[in-house]
Protein backbone atom coordinates (compact mmCIF):
# COMPACT_ATOMS: atom_id res chain seq x y z
CA UNK A 1 0.00 0.00 0.00
CA UNK A 2 1.89 3.23 -1.17
CA UNK A 3 2.39 5.67 1.49
CA UNK A 4 1.37 9.49 1.70
CA UNK A 5 5.08 11.31 2.24
CA UNK A 6 5.27 14.88 2.03
CA UNK A 7 9.12 15.72 1.71
CA UNK A 8 10.28 19.30 2.59
CA UNK A 9 13.55 21.80 2.54
CA UNK A 10 14.20 24.70 4.77
CA UNK A 11 12.82 27.79 2.55
CA UNK A 12 15.66 30.01 1.53
CA UNK A 13 15.81 33.52 2.74
CA UNK A 14 16.19 35.12 -0.97
CA UNK A 15 18.05 38.20 -0.03
CA UNK A 16 21.10 36.46 -1.49
CA UNK A 17 21.54 33.46 -3.75
CA UNK A 18 22.16 30.07 -1.85
CA UNK A 19 25.66 28.78 -1.50
CA UNK A 20 26.52 25.27 -1.61
CA UNK A 21 26.20 24.52 2.42
CA UNK A 22 22.87 25.92 2.15
CA UNK A 23 21.94 23.39 -0.46
CA UNK A 24 23.31 20.27 0.94
CA UNK A 25 21.31 20.35 4.03
CA UNK A 26 17.82 21.61 2.48
CA UNK A 27 17.09 21.23 -1.24
CA UNK A 28 19.69 18.89 -2.03
CA UNK A 29 18.76 16.34 0.51
CA UNK A 30 15.04 16.69 0.24
CA UNK A 31 15.21 15.92 -3.69
CA UNK A 32 17.00 12.80 -3.22
CA UNK A 33 14.73 11.63 -0.73
CA UNK A 34 11.40 12.88 -2.42
CA UNK A 35 12.63 10.75 -5.97
CA UNK A 36 13.58 7.76 -3.35
CA UNK A 37 10.01 7.76 -2.41
CA UNK A 38 8.78 8.51 -5.90
CA UNK A 39 10.82 5.42 -6.90
CA UNK A 40 9.31 3.18 -4.06
CA UNK A 41 5.87 4.10 -5.18
CA UNK A 42 4.67 6.41 -2.69
CA UNK A 43 1.99 9.61 -3.20
CA UNK A 44 5.12 11.78 -2.76
CA UNK A 45 4.57 15.84 -2.65
CA UNK A 46 7.86 17.82 -2.53
CA UNK A 47 7.31 21.17 -1.34
CA UNK A 48 9.06 24.60 -0.09
CA UNK A 49 9.36 28.44 -0.79
CA UNK A 50 11.36 31.54 -1.17
CA UNK A 51 11.53 33.04 2.32
CA UNK A 52 10.83 36.49 1.33
CA UNK A 53 9.34 38.29 4.30
CA UNK A 54 11.13 39.84 6.99
CA UNK A 55 14.36 41.82 7.95
CA UNK A 56 16.85 40.05 5.87
CA UNK A 57 15.08 40.85 2.68
CA UNK A 58 13.78 44.57 3.56
CA UNK A 59 17.86 45.54 5.04
CA UNK A 60 19.22 43.79 1.21
CA UNK A 61 16.57 45.77 -0.25
CA UNK A 62 17.91 49.26 1.25
CA UNK A 63 21.26 48.33 0.35
CA UNK A 64 20.43 48.06 -2.89
CA UNK A 65 18.25 51.16 -3.30
CA UNK A 66 15.01 49.09 -4.51
CA UNK A 67 11.29 48.03 -3.08
CA UNK A 68 11.38 44.57 -0.98
CA UNK A 69 8.92 43.38 -3.59
CA UNK A 70 11.55 44.41 -6.58
CA UNK A 71 14.22 42.31 -4.97
CA UNK A 72 11.96 39.31 -4.58
CA UNK A 73 10.72 39.25 -7.28
CA UNK A 74 13.74 39.02 -8.61
CA UNK A 75 15.47 36.74 -6.54
CA UNK A 76 12.50 34.60 -6.47
CA UNK A 77 12.67 33.87 -10.29
CA UNK A 78 16.08 33.26 -10.35
CA UNK A 79 16.60 31.24 -7.21
CA UNK A 80 13.55 28.95 -8.25
CA UNK A 81 15.50 28.83 -11.95
CA UNK A 82 18.62 27.92 -10.30
CA UNK A 83 16.83 25.09 -8.48
CA UNK A 84 15.83 23.55 -11.81
CA UNK A 85 19.11 23.41 -13.20
CA UNK A 86 20.02 21.64 -10.22
CA UNK A 87 17.39 18.92 -11.29
CA UNK A 88 15.64 19.91 -7.66
CA UNK A 89 12.31 18.24 -8.71
CA UNK A 90 9.83 20.53 -6.28
CA UNK A 91 5.92 19.68 -6.86
CA UNK A 92 5.35 23.06 -5.76
CA UNK A 93 8.26 25.53 -4.73
CA UNK A 94 6.15 28.48 -4.42
CA UNK A 95 6.61 31.91 -2.01
CA UNK A 96 5.46 33.82 1.10
CA UNK A 97 4.09 36.41 -0.93
CA UNK A 98 1.40 33.21 -2.35
CA UNK A 99 -2.52 34.67 -1.47
CA UNK A 100 -3.26 31.36 -0.45
CA UNK A 101 0.05 31.12 2.04
CA UNK A 102 -0.72 34.60 3.28
CA UNK A 103 -4.59 33.87 3.99
CA UNK A 104 -3.51 30.91 5.56
CA UNK A 105 -1.05 32.63 7.88
CA UNK A 106 -3.85 35.17 8.98
CA UNK A 107 -6.12 32.33 9.53
CA UNK A 108 -4.19 30.34 11.72
CA UNK A 109 -3.00 32.99 14.08
CA UNK A 110 -6.62 34.03 14.64
CA UNK A 111 -7.30 30.18 15.22
CA UNK A 112 -4.07 30.53 17.84
CA UNK A 113 -5.50 33.10 18.84
CA UNK A 114 -8.98 32.03 19.73
CA UNK A 115 -7.75 29.13 21.73
CA UNK A 116 -5.80 30.96 24.16
CA UNK A 117 -2.26 30.65 23.13
CA UNK A 118 -1.64 34.36 22.06
CA UNK A 119 -1.64 37.56 23.72
CA UNK A 120 -0.60 41.34 23.66
CA UNK A 121 1.78 43.50 25.49
CA UNK A 122 3.55 46.51 25.68
CA UNK A 123 7.11 45.52 25.49
CA UNK A 124 10.79 47.63 25.24
CA UNK A 125 11.89 47.34 21.92
CA UNK A 126 15.42 48.95 20.35
CA UNK A 127 14.82 51.85 18.35
CA UNK A 128 16.97 53.86 15.93
CA UNK A 129 16.89 57.73 15.81
CA UNK A 130 18.92 58.25 13.09
CA UNK A 131 16.86 56.59 11.05
CA UNK A 132 13.54 56.51 13.04
CA UNK A 133 12.67 53.13 12.91
CA UNK A 134 12.46 50.34 15.58
CA UNK A 135 15.00 47.64 15.09
CA UNK A 136 13.91 44.67 14.67
CA UNK A 137 15.74 41.08 13.87
CA UNK A 138 18.24 41.76 11.53
CA UNK A 139 18.28 45.40 11.64
CA UNK A 140 20.35 45.05 14.45
CA UNK A 141 23.34 43.01 15.63
CA UNK A 142 25.64 43.14 18.99
CA UNK A 143 27.19 40.04 20.90
CA UNK A 144 25.67 37.27 22.12
CA UNK A 145 24.56 37.12 25.63
CA UNK A 146 25.11 33.48 25.85
CA UNK A 147 28.48 32.60 23.80
CA UNK A 148 29.93 35.93 23.23
CA UNK A 149 29.70 35.79 19.44
CA UNK A 150 30.68 39.48 18.36
CA UNK A 151 28.42 39.31 15.37
CA UNK A 152 25.00 37.77 16.64
CA UNK A 153 21.87 39.14 15.28
CA UNK A 154 18.35 40.13 16.81
CA UNK A 155 16.73 37.12 15.74
CA UNK A 156 19.46 34.78 16.73
CA UNK A 157 23.21 33.39 17.28
CA UNK A 158 25.05 32.11 14.55
CA UNK A 159 28.05 30.80 16.27
CA UNK A 160 25.39 28.61 19.49
CA UNK A 161 22.06 28.62 17.84
CA UNK A 162 20.38 30.44 20.74
CA UNK A 163 16.83 32.40 19.62
CA UNK A 164 17.24 35.92 20.84
CA UNK A 165 15.82 38.96 21.08
CA UNK A 166 17.02 42.62 20.18
CA UNK A 167 16.97 44.10 23.55
CA UNK A 168 19.16 40.31 24.68
CA UNK A 169 22.29 41.78 22.17
CA UNK A 170 25.17 43.28 24.37
CA UNK A 171 26.73 46.83 22.62
CA UNK A 172 24.14 46.47 20.03
CA UNK A 173 24.45 48.61 17.11
CA UNK A 174 22.14 49.21 13.98
CA UNK A 175 23.13 47.38 10.94
CA UNK A 176 22.13 50.58 8.52
CA UNK A 177 23.48 53.21 10.06
CA UNK A 178 26.31 51.86 12.98
CA UNK A 179 24.89 53.61 15.49
CA UNK A 180 23.80 52.56 18.97
CA UNK A 181 19.84 52.45 19.62
CA UNK A 182 17.59 53.60 22.38
CA UNK A 183 14.95 51.57 23.67
CA UNK A 184 11.47 52.33 23.20
CA UNK A 185 8.14 50.85 23.86
CA UNK A 186 5.59 49.40 21.29
CA UNK A 187 2.67 47.11 21.54
CA UNK A 188 3.27 43.28 20.26
CA UNK A 189 1.41 40.22 19.75
CA UNK A 190 3.35 36.91 21.62
CA UNK A 191 2.32 33.23 21.42
CA UNK A 192 2.90 31.66 25.04
CA UNK A 193 5.04 28.71 24.42
CA UNK A 194 4.99 27.49 27.81
CA UNK A 195 1.65 26.89 27.90
CA UNK A 196 3.03 24.16 24.53
CA UNK A 197 5.89 23.06 26.83
CA UNK A 198 4.46 19.75 28.14
CA UNK A 199 2.95 18.48 24.61
CA UNK A 200 6.00 19.78 22.81
CA UNK A 201 8.28 17.08 25.23
CA UNK A 202 5.99 14.37 24.53
CA UNK A 203 5.98 14.99 20.86
CA UNK A 204 9.75 14.68 21.14
CA UNK A 205 10.35 11.95 23.66
CA UNK A 206 8.13 9.82 21.84
CA UNK A 207 9.44 10.07 18.56
CA UNK A 208 11.92 7.66 17.62
CA UNK A 209 13.16 9.04 13.67
CA UNK A 210 14.57 12.08 15.04
CA UNK A 211 18.08 11.62 14.91
CA UNK A 212 20.42 12.26 18.05
CA UNK A 213 21.68 15.79 17.66
CA UNK A 214 18.01 17.24 16.81
CA UNK A 215 16.17 15.59 19.85
CA UNK A 216 18.32 16.13 22.17
CA UNK A 217 19.08 19.84 21.60
CA UNK A 218 15.17 20.32 21.18
CA UNK A 219 14.73 18.90 24.46
CA UNK A 220 17.30 21.05 26.45
CA UNK A 221 15.75 23.61 24.64
CA UNK A 222 12.88 23.10 26.57
CA UNK A 223 14.63 22.57 29.38
CA UNK A 224 15.43 25.63 29.88
CA UNK A 225 12.08 26.85 29.69
CA UNK A 226 10.27 28.20 27.18
CA UNK A 227 9.60 32.03 26.94
CA UNK A 228 6.50 33.88 25.30
CA UNK A 229 7.55 34.84 21.99
CA UNK A 230 6.15 38.16 19.50
CA UNK A 231 4.51 36.98 16.48
CA UNK A 232 3.97 40.11 14.93
CA UNK A 233 7.43 42.94 14.28
CA UNK A 234 6.88 46.64 13.71
CA UNK A 235 7.90 45.88 9.71
CA UNK A 236 6.50 47.28 6.82
CA UNK A 237 7.53 44.31 4.46
CA UNK A 238 5.55 40.72 5.20
CA UNK A 239 1.80 40.10 6.17
CA UNK A 240 -0.30 42.45 7.60
CA UNK A 241 -0.74 41.11 11.03
CA UNK A 242 -4.65 39.77 11.57
CA UNK A 243 -5.39 40.56 15.19
CA UNK A 244 -7.83 43.74 16.11
CA UNK A 245 -6.01 46.57 17.04
CA UNK A 246 -2.70 45.19 15.18
CA UNK A 247 -2.77 47.86 12.80
CA UNK A 248 0.68 48.24 10.33
CA UNK A 249 2.29 45.36 12.08
CA UNK A 250 3.50 42.59 9.97
CA UNK A 251 3.58 38.58 11.04
CA UNK A 252 7.21 38.01 12.14
CA UNK A 253 8.97 36.03 9.79
CA UNK A 254 9.45 32.86 11.42
CA UNK A 255 6.02 32.29 12.34
CA UNK A 256 5.06 33.10 8.62
CA UNK A 257 8.42 30.85 6.96
CA UNK A 258 7.37 27.63 8.83
CA UNK A 259 3.15 27.88 8.01
CA UNK A 260 4.68 27.54 4.70
CA UNK A 261 4.67 23.99 4.74
CA UNK A 262 1.10 23.43 4.98
CA UNK A 263 0.13 26.44 2.78
CA UNK A 264 2.35 25.33 -0.49
CA UNK A 265 0.99 22.15 -0.05
CA UNK A 266 -2.73 23.29 -0.10
CA UNK A 267 -1.68 25.32 -3.00
CA UNK A 268 -0.74 22.51 -5.34
CA UNK A 269 -3.25 20.02 -4.40
CA UNK A 270 -5.48 23.54 -5.46
CA UNK A 271 -3.34 23.20 -8.83
CA UNK A 272 -4.06 19.66 -9.51
CA UNK A 273 -7.26 20.35 -8.78
CA UNK A 274 -7.80 18.24 -5.53
CA UNK A 275 -8.26 21.40 -3.07
CA UNK A 276 -9.17 18.69 -0.05
CA UNK A 277 -6.23 16.33 -0.71
CA UNK A 278 -3.98 18.37 1.54
CA UNK A 279 -5.64 16.59 3.99
CA UNK A 280 -3.77 13.28 3.13
CA UNK A 281 -0.34 14.66 4.30
CA UNK A 282 -1.29 16.69 7.17
CA UNK A 283 -4.35 15.13 8.89
CA UNK A 284 -4.01 11.45 7.88
CA UNK A 285 -1.89 9.72 11.00
CA UNK A 286 -0.26 7.19 8.59
CA UNK A 287 1.52 10.44 6.63
CA UNK A 288 4.98 10.91 6.77
CA UNK A 289 6.08 14.52 6.95
CA UNK A 290 10.01 14.84 6.22
CA UNK A 291 12.00 18.10 6.78
CA UNK A 292 15.44 18.85 5.95
CA UNK A 293 17.54 21.69 7.15
CA UNK A 294 20.95 22.80 8.63
CA UNK A 295 21.28 22.81 12.42
CA UNK A 296 20.35 26.37 12.58
CA UNK A 297 17.46 25.51 12.08
CA UNK A 298 16.62 23.14 14.60
CA UNK A 299 14.51 25.24 16.91
CA UNK A 300 12.23 26.58 14.32
CA UNK A 301 11.20 22.67 12.58
CA UNK A 302 10.80 20.79 16.38
CA UNK A 303 9.56 23.88 18.58
CA UNK A 304 8.37 26.45 16.99
CA UNK A 305 6.72 24.87 14.11
CA UNK A 306 5.13 21.62 16.68
CA UNK A 307 3.81 24.41 18.72
CA UNK A 308 2.44 26.35 16.24
CA UNK A 309 0.35 23.00 14.92
CA UNK A 310 -0.56 22.20 18.02
CA UNK A 311 -1.72 25.46 19.02
CA UNK A 312 -3.81 26.19 16.32
CA UNK A 313 -6.07 22.97 17.19
CA UNK A 314 -6.66 21.35 14.17
CA UNK A 315 -4.75 18.07 14.30
CA UNK A 316 -2.01 19.07 12.30
CA UNK A 317 0.84 16.39 11.71
CA UNK A 318 3.69 17.23 13.83
CA UNK A 319 7.17 16.60 12.02
CA UNK A 320 7.84 12.65 11.43
CA UNK A 321 12.00 13.26 11.05
CA UNK A 322 14.06 16.55 11.20
CA UNK A 323 17.03 15.45 9.18
CA UNK A 324 19.99 18.61 10.46
CA UNK A 325 23.39 19.04 9.00
CA UNK A 326 26.11 20.30 10.19
CA UNK A 327 27.82 23.09 8.55
CA UNK A 328 29.57 22.91 5.05
CA UNK A 329 32.83 24.84 5.64
CA UNK A 330 35.26 25.86 2.65
CA UNK A 331 38.67 25.51 3.25
CA UNK A 332 37.83 25.80 7.25
CA UNK A 333 35.83 29.09 6.86
CA UNK A 334 32.51 30.29 7.21
CA UNK A 335 31.11 30.88 3.79
CA UNK A 336 31.32 34.76 2.97
CA UNK A 337 30.47 35.79 -0.28
CA UNK A 338 31.93 39.51 0.61
CA UNK A 339 35.17 37.80 1.56
CA UNK A 340 35.36 35.36 -1.30
CA UNK A 341 34.71 32.49 0.75
CA UNK A 342 32.48 29.23 -0.51
CA UNK A 343 30.92 28.42 -3.63
CA UNK A 344 27.70 29.39 -4.88
CA UNK A 345 25.01 27.25 -6.77
CA UNK A 346 25.15 29.61 -9.52
CA UNK A 347 28.92 29.31 -9.67
CA UNK A 348 29.15 25.86 -9.08
CA UNK A 349 27.12 24.94 -12.38
CA UNK A 350 29.40 27.13 -14.62
CA UNK A 351 32.05 24.41 -13.44
CA UNK A 352 31.04 21.78 -13.76
CA UNK A 353 27.80 19.47 -14.55
CA UNK A 354 25.04 19.38 -12.22
CA UNK A 355 26.12 15.76 -11.16
CA UNK A 356 28.77 16.06 -10.28
CA UNK A 357 27.87 18.29 -7.81
CA UNK A 358 25.19 16.10 -6.64
CA UNK A 359 27.06 13.31 -6.30
CA UNK A 360 30.16 15.05 -4.45
CA UNK A 361 27.71 17.01 -1.66
CA UNK A 362 25.62 14.22 -1.00
CA UNK A 363 28.87 11.52 -0.66
CA UNK A 364 30.61 14.22 1.69
CA UNK A 365 27.20 15.24 3.17
CA UNK A 366 27.75 16.69 6.71
CA UNK A 367 25.90 14.37 8.53
CA UNK A 368 27.28 14.06 12.09
CA UNK A 369 29.80 16.72 12.33
CA UNK A 370 30.84 19.56 10.50
CA UNK A 371 32.78 19.34 7.01
CA UNK A 372 35.45 21.06 5.02
CA UNK A 373 35.30 21.85 1.30
CA UNK A 374 38.78 21.35 -0.47
CA UNK A 375 39.29 20.85 -4.07
CA UNK A 376 41.05 17.67 -3.57
CA UNK A 377 38.13 16.44 -1.92
CA UNK A 378 36.19 17.07 -5.02
CA UNK A 379 38.39 15.96 -7.48
CA UNK A 380 39.30 12.57 -5.38
CA UNK A 381 35.50 12.24 -5.05
CA UNK A 382 34.77 12.71 -9.17
CA UNK A 383 38.02 10.83 -10.41
CA UNK A 384 38.45 8.18 -8.47
CA UNK A 385 34.46 7.09 -7.47
CA UNK A 386 32.34 8.65 -10.30
CA UNK A 387 34.63 8.19 -12.97
CA UNK A 388 37.29 5.55 -12.25
CA UNK A 389 34.77 3.17 -10.41
CA UNK A 390 31.11 3.97 -11.50
CA UNK A 391 31.97 5.34 -14.85
CA UNK A 392 34.35 2.88 -15.90
CA UNK A 393 32.56 -0.68 -14.63
CA UNK A 394 29.82 1.12 -16.84
CA UNK A 395 31.70 1.56 -19.34
CA UNK A 396 33.90 -1.15 -20.30
CA UNK A 397 30.96 -3.47 -19.49
CA UNK A 398 28.15 -2.18 -22.26
CA UNK A 399 31.33 -1.57 -24.91
CA UNK A 400 32.18 -5.03 -24.54
CA UNK A 401 28.60 -6.20 -24.87
CA UNK A 402 28.25 -3.92 -27.84
CA UNK A 403 30.89 -5.08 -29.83
CA UNK A 404 31.32 -8.48 -28.81
CA UNK A 405 27.82 -9.92 -28.33
CA UNK A 406 26.31 -7.22 -31.73
CA UNK A 407 24.68 -5.17 -28.22
CA UNK A 408 22.65 -7.92 -27.04
CA UNK A 409 22.47 -8.78 -23.50
CA UNK A 410 24.40 -11.87 -23.79
CA UNK A 411 22.77 -15.70 -22.19
CA UNK A 412 24.32 -16.95 -19.46
CA UNK A 413 25.35 -20.70 -19.81
CA UNK A 414 25.46 -21.36 -16.07
CA UNK A 415 25.17 -19.28 -12.75
CA UNK A 416 28.13 -20.76 -10.68
CA UNK A 417 28.75 -19.43 -7.28
CA UNK A 418 31.02 -16.57 -7.80
CA UNK A 419 28.06 -15.45 -10.43
CA UNK A 420 25.81 -16.21 -8.17
CA UNK A 421 27.70 -14.32 -5.06
CA UNK A 422 27.92 -11.39 -7.01
CA UNK A 423 24.04 -10.76 -7.70
CA UNK A 424 23.24 -11.70 -3.93
CA UNK A 425 25.77 -8.71 -3.32
CA UNK A 426 24.17 -6.66 -5.58
CA UNK A 427 20.93 -7.06 -3.94
CA UNK A 428 22.01 -6.75 -0.77
CA UNK A 429 23.37 -3.36 -1.44
CA UNK A 430 20.25 -2.32 -3.37
CA UNK A 431 18.19 -2.95 0.08
CA UNK A 432 21.15 -1.06 1.84
CA UNK A 433 20.59 1.83 0.28
CA UNK A 434 17.04 1.92 0.44
CA UNK A 435 17.19 1.60 4.29
CA UNK A 436 20.20 4.32 4.00
CA UNK A 437 17.65 6.66 2.22
CA UNK A 438 15.11 5.89 4.67
CA UNK A 439 16.58 6.93 7.78
CA UNK A 440 18.34 9.82 5.95
CA UNK A 441 21.87 8.19 5.99
CA UNK A 442 22.09 9.98 2.57
CA UNK A 443 26.13 9.72 2.68
CA UNK A 444 26.00 6.68 3.33
CA UNK A 445 23.68 5.52 0.58
CA UNK A 446 25.77 7.79 -2.23
CA UNK A 447 28.87 5.59 -0.52
CA UNK A 448 26.61 2.55 -1.49
CA UNK A 449 25.79 3.11 -4.74
CA UNK A 450 29.62 3.55 -5.18
CA UNK A 451 30.46 0.30 -3.54
CA UNK A 452 27.65 -1.66 -6.30
CA UNK A 453 30.17 -0.10 -9.15
CA UNK A 454 32.99 -1.42 -6.90
CA UNK A 455 31.74 -4.83 -7.00
CA UNK A 456 31.09 -5.22 -10.41
CA UNK A 457 34.72 -3.61 -11.27
CA UNK A 458 36.25 -6.76 -8.80
CA UNK A 459 33.93 -9.13 -11.03
CA UNK A 460 35.11 -8.19 -13.71
CA UNK A 461 38.76 -7.46 -12.92
CA UNK A 462 39.09 -11.25 -11.04
CA UNK A 463 36.78 -13.38 -13.62
CA UNK A 464 38.74 -11.29 -17.09
CA UNK A 465 36.30 -12.01 -19.62
CA UNK A 466 37.94 -10.24 -22.57
CA UNK A 467 40.58 -13.06 -22.02
CA UNK A 468 38.03 -15.42 -22.03
CA UNK A 469 36.34 -14.83 -25.31
CA UNK A 470 39.32 -16.47 -27.08
CA UNK A 471 39.15 -20.04 -24.73
CA UNK A 472 35.35 -19.89 -23.22
CA UNK A 473 33.06 -17.65 -25.11
CA UNK A 474 29.76 -19.34 -23.25
CA UNK A 475 31.68 -18.38 -19.71
CA UNK A 476 32.52 -15.11 -20.73
CA UNK A 477 29.06 -14.38 -22.32
CA UNK A 478 27.94 -15.59 -18.98
CA UNK A 479 30.47 -12.69 -16.96
CA UNK A 480 28.72 -10.12 -18.96
CA UNK A 481 25.13 -11.05 -18.48
CA UNK A 482 25.66 -10.97 -14.79
CA UNK A 483 27.78 -7.77 -15.19
CA UNK A 484 25.04 -6.31 -17.24
CA UNK A 485 22.58 -7.08 -14.08
CA UNK A 486 25.05 -4.90 -11.90
CA UNK A 487 24.51 -2.08 -14.57
CA UNK A 488 20.74 -2.45 -14.22
CA UNK A 489 20.77 -1.94 -10.68
CA UNK A 490 23.35 0.93 -10.63
CA UNK A 491 20.85 2.85 -13.20
CA UNK A 492 18.42 2.55 -10.99
CA UNK A 493 19.99 2.91 -7.41
CA UNK A 494 21.58 6.14 -8.52
CA UNK A 495 18.54 7.44 -9.72
CA UNK A 496 17.87 10.00 -6.77
CA UNK A 497 21.43 10.92 -6.81
CA UNK A 498 22.82 11.91 -10.02
CA UNK A 499 19.51 12.30 -12.02
CA UNK A 500 20.95 13.62 -15.44
CA UNK A 501 23.27 10.21 -15.33
CA UNK A 502 20.77 7.85 -14.76
CA UNK A 503 18.58 8.87 -17.23
CA UNK A 504 21.38 8.77 -19.64
CA UNK A 505 22.47 5.09 -18.18
CA UNK A 506 18.31 4.25 -19.06
CA UNK A 507 18.33 5.39 -22.55
CA UNK A 508 22.15 3.75 -23.52
CA UNK A 509 19.74 0.39 -21.80
CA UNK A 510 17.22 0.73 -24.43
CA UNK A 511 14.46 0.37 -21.53
CA UNK A 512 11.02 2.05 -21.62
CA UNK A 513 10.15 5.40 -20.37
CA UNK A 514 11.77 7.45 -18.00
CA UNK A 515 14.51 5.74 -15.00
CA UNK A 516 12.47 8.50 -12.74
CA UNK A 517 9.03 6.91 -13.58
CA UNK A 518 10.16 3.42 -12.95
CA UNK A 519 10.43 1.34 -9.54
CA UNK A 520 13.09 1.05 -6.80
CA UNK A 521 12.35 -2.78 -7.46
CA UNK A 522 13.42 -3.01 -11.14
CA UNK A 523 16.76 -2.05 -9.69
CA UNK A 524 16.86 -6.01 -9.70
CA UNK A 525 14.48 -7.09 -12.30
CA UNK A 526 17.20 -9.08 -14.70
CA UNK A 527 17.82 -7.38 -18.49
CA UNK A 528 16.47 -10.97 -20.49
CA UNK A 529 19.40 -11.90 -22.91
CA UNK A 530 18.54 -10.87 -26.39
CA UNK A 531 17.86 -7.37 -24.88
CA UNK A 532 19.04 -4.86 -27.60
CA UNK A 533 21.16 -1.30 -25.56
CA UNK A 534 23.01 1.12 -27.43
CA UNK A 535 26.03 2.06 -28.05
CA UNK A 536 27.38 3.48 -24.49
CA UNK A 537 28.87 7.27 -24.07
CA UNK A 538 31.08 8.18 -21.08
CA UNK A 539 29.02 9.01 -18.33
CA UNK A 540 32.29 11.88 -16.58
CA UNK A 541 35.30 12.73 -17.32
CA UNK A 542 38.21 13.22 -15.03
CA UNK A 543 38.79 16.62 -13.59
CA UNK A 544 42.57 18.20 -13.90
CA UNK A 545 44.25 17.71 -10.55
CA UNK A 546 45.33 21.23 -10.03
CA UNK A 547 43.94 22.87 -7.30
CA UNK A 548 45.70 26.43 -8.18
CA UNK A 549 43.86 26.02 -11.77
CA UNK A 550 40.22 25.67 -10.17
CA UNK A 551 40.50 28.19 -7.92
CA UNK A 552 41.62 30.62 -11.24
CA UNK A 553 38.20 29.10 -12.69
CA UNK A 554 36.39 29.98 -9.59
CA UNK A 555 37.38 33.82 -10.02
CA UNK A 556 36.91 33.90 -14.00
CA UNK A 557 33.52 32.75 -13.03
CA UNK A 558 32.71 34.74 -10.51
CA UNK A 559 33.70 37.92 -12.71
CA UNK A 560 31.62 36.52 -15.46
CA UNK A 561 28.54 36.34 -12.94
CA UNK A 562 29.08 39.64 -11.92
CA UNK A 563 29.62 41.09 -15.39
CA UNK A 564 25.68 40.45 -16.00
CA UNK A 565 22.81 42.28 -15.87
CA UNK A 566 20.64 41.41 -12.72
Amino acid sequence: MPEKVLVTSAWPYINVTPHLGNLVGSVLSADVTARYYRLRGDDVLMVSGSDEHGTPIEVEALRQGITPKELTDRNHARVAELFRKWDASFDNYTRTESPVHKLFVQKTLLEIQKNGYIFEQDTQMLYCLDDQRFLPDRFVEGKCPYCGYERARGDQCDRCGRLLEPTMLIEPYCVICKTTPTVKTTRHWYIDLSKLAKPLTQYLQDNQQLPANVKNFSLNWIKEGLKPRAVTRDVEWGIPAPFPGAEGKTIYVWVDAVLGYVSATIEQCQRMGQPEKWREYWLNKQAKTLYFVGKDNIPFHTIILPALLLASGEGYNLPWNVSATEFLQFKGEKASKSQRIGIWIDEALEMFPVDYWRFFLIATRPESKDTNFTWSAFIDKINADLNDTFGNFIHRTLSFIVSKFDGEIPKPTKIDKDDEAILQSIKEKVETAAQELENSKLQSAANTLIGISRVGNQYLNDKEPWNLMKTDKEKAATIFYVAAQVVKAITVVSAPFIPETAEQLWHTLNLQGSAHKSNWDEALKPLEPRHKIAKPKPLFHKIEDDEAKLDEQLTQVRAKLASQPK
